[in-house]
């Protein structure tokens, strides 16, 4: 117990030394990012841009564990694939496998088991596990925006012949939470404002909702849409069937995924939609067109992507964590394109950027670098969608909810893996398991092995217009919980949705606070040089404990438990904060009286109070009160000053 309790001492002395020196918050931008780099050129408007976040991954052996930093979450947690899509999920997410070095953000897949407990809606407990250890990062609650320029310097992970990584840079609205299926249910990925009683199930925060619950704006559709920047296929190369230019791997997927989706006569999976009637010999026709999005512009070597068309959110299994019935069910589309990637894109850094303008009338433009025979990069306009388009075909609009940013690296059976196999092969996908080997790409577990499966990005920077009229869509806002979409109120209503499942886990809230020191050291190296100091027992001074072991504290403007992440946050108060600003007399409950209460009683007090007149009056005219007289007063006793009051008729 004595250690025990000098251990909760050192940690509080830490955090309150910590406290002591101040966390001050900077925005979002990161102090490393060249000055070159603070402003941006719209390839699409033409106009400049400004800087609104930056992270530049300088600051070695950063962690991004819950708590540890204002901008970023780390996983730590399996991927909640279990719909009626199939069980694809191989990996489960570890904070370790995410971390800084050598200037790059690392994010690495590696062999190893993780089991735990779990438990499905009908309450059942089970063993679950996964063969792989992976990584994701995401800024869900923390840095959101909406609309402008996302520009990211990567360097995709392993080979690009061998198959079975799937690295992913995307954007989700912050309504739901990546992996926790609880809060994507019914809300992904909805971007849908208009109220449709077919569809009101489906969606849970439809346009038809006349009340603003969850500080939310009545008769608003709401959802957590998603925009994949860039997701990389690797595989054997060779052209892919379907694409237009042809497409070989690897390529990059380029995808908005909106719901509602189409629902009749779909395009089919790895052929192109067709937009016209096929004829038979005698000229009737035989198939009817497809229904698909007809203007979307590709450019370069870029294709639609055929082979997914999008994801049918079905009745859910026993096994899931939600419910869904047949008649919430509902269709989501994937408009996707194909940027083929090239071996290079595996060695060097290359730069990818989605200009997003949102809401209606808005558009989102993907673009790639591609090398040139120079040995220099050039980018090409890969791909562009119009609200025009996308509104005309299924109602639905351009994104305008509050996203934010997530780079992992996943392995599913669902993406990059042999589709086929022999009727002999044992379909699993553990690299320990000989008898696996031939539902697995040759080389992929040597790959893993060897330590070649890490996506590095070097940078990524958030640029938005200071000028509303200079593009087109709504405006550019930071934060999440804008007034114009606010989510701050709805996720604090619904916690439950955005926590790890018992019995694995224990969460008592989504996210624990940002520590401002504490971690053990030995050195101030180990506290990020000049951004801490290492201390015994976390105290500085004469107020160090002997005998405790060294702990970080953090100098002005530095988080973390080791010092290393510079403090950031939202400088502009959300619609919650801007509701509740008020003096503290502003916030005190006045009783508040229903209008017929109210009514009833003004009129009981008019009339009691012209009755009184009334008879006031009436014995006024029959000289009831002209009749009165004045007491008189006489002495009695011997007492002359003693009196009897003679009242006669009063009132």
């Amino acid at each position: 117990c004595g250690g025990a309790a000098a251990f909760a001492l050192a940690a509080a002395a830490a955090l309150s030394a910590a406290g002591e020196t101040g966390a001050a918050s900077a925005g979002w931008i990161d102090a490393d990012t060249p000055e070159a780099a603070r402003t941006a050129t719209s390839f699409v408007d033409g106009t400049e841009y400004r800087l609104v976040m930056s992270d530049e991954f300088e600051m070695e052996n950063r962690t991004f564990a819950d708590g540890e930093d204002p901008a970023w979450t780390s996983m730590d947690k399996h991927d909640d694939i279990m719909d009626s899509a199939g069980y694809g999920s191989l990996h489960f997410y570890n904070s370790s496998q995410v971390t800084t070095k050598g200037g790059y953000l690392n994010v690495t897949a590696k062999i190893g088991k993780t089991t735990w407990l779990d438990q499905s809606l009908n309450k059942t407990i089970y063993q679950d596990s996964r063969n792989y250890i992976s990584g994701m990062v995401q800024g869900w609650n923390k840095f959101c925006f909406t609309g402008g320029i996302v520009e990211v310097d990567v360097i995709f992970p392993g080979k690009p012949n061998i198959g079975g990584l799937w690295p992913a840079i995307w954007i989700l609205g912050n309504l739901g939470r990546a992996t926790y299926e609880a809060s994507t249910n019914r809300i992904w990925p909805w971007s849908y404002n208009t109220c449709d009683r077919d569809l009101q199930p489906a969606q849970e925060l439809s346009a038809c909702n006349v009340d603003g619950h969850y500080g939310l704006n009545a008769k608003q559709g709401r959802g957590s849409t998603e925009i994949d920047i860039v997701e990389a296929m690797m595989g054997p190369p060779g052209a892919l069937s379907g694409t237009t230019p042809p497409i070989a791997n690897p390529y990059a997927a380029m995808t908005l995924q909106s719901a509602p989706g189409v629902t009749s006569r779909r395009p089919k999976a790895g052929h192109p939609p067709r937009f016209n009637a096929t004829s038979g010999r005698d000229g009737y026709p035989v198939e009817p067109p497809q229904n698909w999005y007809r203007h979307l512009q590709y450019s370069g070597n870029t294709s639609i992507n055929p082979y997914f068309y999008g994801t049918y959110l079905a009745p859910t299994l026993p096994k899931e964590p939600v419910q869904r019935s047949a008649k919430q069910a509902y269709q989501a589309d994937a408009i996707s394109a194909m940027f083929q990637l090239l071996p290079q894109h595996f060695q060097k850094k290359h730069k990818f950027r989605l200009e997003w303008q949102p809401g209606p009338g808005g558009r989102i433009d993907w673009y790639g670098q591609m090398p040139t025979a120079s040995g220099d990069v050039e980018w090409v306009h890969a791909y562009s969608i119009t609200d025009k388009d996308i509104e005309g075909t299924t109602g639905a609009v351009i994104p305008a909810e509050p996203s934010y940013l997530i780079f992992n690296l996943a392995l599913s059976s669902n993406w990059g893996f042999p589709y086929t196999s022999s009727a002999t092969c044992k379909k699993c996908f553990d690299c320990d398991d000989p008898a696996c080997a031939c539902s697995m790409n040759r080389g992929f577990c040597d790959m893993l092995r060897r330590g070649d499966a890490s996506m590095l990005v070097e940078s990524v920077r958030v640029y938005q217009s200071p000028n509303a009229e200079a593009h087109s869509g709504a405006n550019h806002t930071l934060g999440c919980d804008p007034p114009e979409f606010p989510t701050r109120e709805f996720i604090a209503g619904h916690e439950y949705r955005y926590v790890r499942r018992w019995p694995a886990f224990d969460d008592r809230h989504p996210l624990k606070q940002v520590a401002v020191g504490g971690g053990t050291c030995a050195t101030d190296h180990d506290c990020g040089y000049t951004r801490g100091n290492c201390f015994q027992g976390g105290r500085r001074g004469i107020f160090s404990v002997i005998g405790l072991r060294k702990r970080c504290i953090c100098n002005q403007g530095y988080v973390g438990s080791h010092c290393l992440t510079e403090a950031k946050g939202d400088e502009k108060k959300g619609a919650y904060e801007m509701r509740h600003d008020h003096s503290i007399m502003e916030r005190v409950a006045w009783p508040s009286v229903p209008w017929p209460l109210s009514a009833a009683f003004t009129g009981l007090v008019v009339f009691f109070g012209f009755s009184m007149f009334k008879q006031i009056k009436q014995r006024k005219t029959n000289g009831s009160l002209s009749g009165m007289r004045r007491p008189t007063f006489r002495a009695t006793g011997e007492d002359s000053e003693r009196v009897t009051l003679i009242t006669g008729r009063s009132v």
